[in-house]
C-alpha cells in the first residue's frame, strides 16, 4: 500500500542535527560581542529559525539591544549594520555549525524508515548555503543526505513565509502541500508549514525551546525535564503545530497517523 505522505520537510539545527540548536546561539553571541554589544542567550534564541539577516535585524530591533548599540556606537543600528553583521557572522556560523553537526539520536532511524517507504526528504534552513558547506558532508557521513535543500536567501522571503517550503516541493516535484509534513523545532518553522498548507510537527526536547545538549537534558531531574519539555511543547502548539513530539526519534508513529488521515481525505487544520 502506498504511503500517503508525499514528502517530509525537515529543519536542521535542533531537529535533525545539533541537539539544543547550540551553533546559532554560539555564533550570534560571538558576533555581537565582537560588535561591542553583548547579547544574552535568550535574546539570541528569541527569533531563532528566521533567515540570518532577518534574525540579526530582529535582534537589533530589541529595545535593550538598540539602547546598548546607540550607547556603544553613537547612532541607531540601520541596514548597513545589518549587512555588515550578516557578512561577519557567516564564517563564525560555519565554524560553530561544523562543531555541532552530530545527528540527533533517532534521526538516522527516521531517515531509513522514510527511505524504506519511498518518501522524499527535503530540508529548509535558516542557514545560508555557505554556512551549510561543512555540515552537508558531515551529515552525509552519518547517513543523512536530504533530496533537496533550500537555504536562507534563496527565496524572496524567509520563514515564516511559505516560500522556502514551496521551493522545496517544486524541486521535488511534489504536490499538494497538504500531502506533506513540515517538522521543525522553532515556532517560526511551524508558521512556515502552516502558511504553506502542510501538516506540521514540532519537536520540543531537542530544539531551540530548551536549548540543551542531549547529555545536559538527560542530566536534569525528571520533574525539571518534564517542565521544560512541557513549556517548549506549549509554545509549538500555540504556534499552530498539529502534533508535538520530544524529538525525531518519536516522529514515525505521528507520520503514520498523518498518513492515515490523508488517506481518509482529511486536510491539515487551518
Amino acid at each position: 500500500m502506498t504511503f500517503a505522505i508525499r514528502a517530509v520537510i525537515l529543519d536542521w539545527a535542533g531537529t535533525m542535527i545539533d541537539h539544543g540548536s547550540r551553533a546559532p546561539v554560539v555564533a550570534l553571541l560571538r558576533l555581537f560581542e565582537q560588535a561591542g554589544v553583548p547579547i544574552t542567550e535568550a535574546e539570541a534564541r528569541a527569533e531563532m529559525g528566521r533567515a540570518k539577516r532577518d534574525h540579526i535585524r530582529a535582534i537589533l530591533a530589541m529595545p535593550r539591544v538598540d539602547r546598548e548599540w546607540r550607547a556603544a556606537h553613537g547612532v541607531a543600528p540601520d541596514e548597513t549594520d545589518v549587512t555588515r553583521l550578516h557578512d561577519a557572522v557567516a564564517p563564525i556560523m560555519r565554524a560553530a555549525a561544523r562543531d555541532c553537526a552530530a545527528l540527533i539520536p533517532g534521526a538516522l532511524a527516521l531517515v531509513e524508515r522514510l527511505r524504506a517507504h519511498n518518501v522524499p526528504i527535503a530540508s529548509c534552513t535558516g542557514y545560508t548555503r555557505e554556512m551549510m558547506a561543512d555540515i552537508l558532508p558531515l551529515a552525509a557521513a552519518q547517513g543523512y543526505a536530504p533530496d533537496v535543500l533550500v537555504c536562507s536567501g534563496e527565496t524572496a522571503a524567509g520563514r515564516p513565509s511559505p516560500l522556502m517550503l514551496w521551493k522545496a516541493l517544486v524541486e521535488l516535484g511534489v504536490w499538494p502541500a497538504w500531502s506533506c509534513v513540515k517538522v521543525d523545532d522553532a515556532t517560526v518553522g511551524i508558521g512556515e508549514g502552516k502558511a504553506a498548507g502542510s501538516w506540521t510537527v514540532g519537536v520540543a526536547a531537542s530544539g531551540n525551546g530548551i536549548g540543551l545538549t542531549y547529555d545536559e537534558l538527560l542530566a536534569l531531574p525528571q520533574d525539571e525535564q518534564a517542565r521544560q519539555i512541557g513549556a517548549a511543547s506549549d509554545a509549538l502548539r500555540d504556534a499552530g503545530a498539529d502534533y508535538v513530539v520530544d524529538s525525531v526519534a518519536d516522529l514515525w508513529p505521528v507520520l503514520e497517523t498523518i498518513a492515515a488521515r490523508i488517506a481518509d481525505g482529511q486536510r491539515p487544520p487551518a
